[in-house]
């Protein structure tokens, strides 16, 4: 999609993803640059946000001029369109930041049209590198433990650890990037995360259709796509998948 140049390749397929359909809304929309992009590409496409004191996305929407017209501000879980408004509603990186996840997956349900679809793309607790801070299996310590402190503070020492703002220590850095993960994240199971969207949805997962699809935006790595033909091949690369990226969900509301 040509409008979509300067996004990062997963919201690329999010909106690949999203060109088949009518009206779709971003959940967890953030600052707004796949509804711009989807805008600009000429998708029907509408943002919702709670916009938590965690990032700066409130601002950057503001600054965009897309909140209050194109993006909605959420209200105590609910997002701010009538029912059955979209044919589709795509989130990318939000629902390990949803507190109550019955919840959100019930909103999601309500705005979605019969037969409509929902694409959720989001890690669980059994992946192995936290994504927010860059330190790997941060997230399967227990909340405020002290071990979990020590290790983050060693690994930042040793130069690992992702973050735009720095602190001026690695001490400093793991208090505060550990305070920021117990207040703004919660990671689940898989067999929780299955189980709450077998009580809204029909899903099946779709992680070897965004492999495919990463391979394919890379010069000269389109051929291994084809390796995925095979069964064995496959189940590998999905399995592997879960545990180095993500969940990729496709689900579907009953048509009645």
């Amino acid at each position: 999609m040509g409008n979509s140049v300067g996004l990062d390749v997963t919201n690329r397929f999010v909106l690949d993803f999203a060109r088949s359909y009518a009206r779709i809304l971003d959940f967890g929309c953030g600052a707004g640059r796949v509804v711009a992009a989807g805008r600009a590409a000429g998708l029907d496409i509408w943002g919702a946000d709670v916009f938590y004191g965690g990032s700066q996305a409130r601002e950057e929407a503001e600054r965009s001029g897309l909140l209050g017209s194109f993006i909605r501000e959420m209200q105590n879980g609910r997002i701010p369109f009538e029912d059955a408004t979209f044919d589709l509603v795509v989130n990318n990186q939000v629902m390990e930041h949803v507190e109550d996840l019955d919840a959100a997956l019930g909103e999601i349900h309500r705005v979605l049209k019969p037969g409509g679809a929902a694409l959720s793309i989001f890690p669980s607790r059994d992946v192995f590198r936290e994504g927010h801070i860059g330190i790997p299996l941060a997230h399967w310590f227990r909340k405020g433990s002290r071990a979990r402190f020590y290790y983050a503070w060693a690994l930042r020492s040793l130069g690992l650890g992702t973050w735009k703002e720095q602190a001026p220590t690695a001490r400093q850095w793991a208090m505060d990037k550990l305070q920021w993960l117990d207040a703004y994240t919660r990671y689940r199971s898989r067999s929780e995360i299955v189980r709450a969207f077998g009580r809204c949805f029909q899903s099946e997962p779709r992680e070897l259709d965004y492999i495919r699809y990463r391979l394919r935006d890379r010069p000269g790595r389109a051929p291994i796509a084809a390796l995925l033909r095979l069964p064995a091949a496959a189940a590998a690369a999905r399995a592997l998948f879960r545990k180095l990226a993500f969940l990729v969900i496709v689900s579907r509301k009953a048509e009645r």
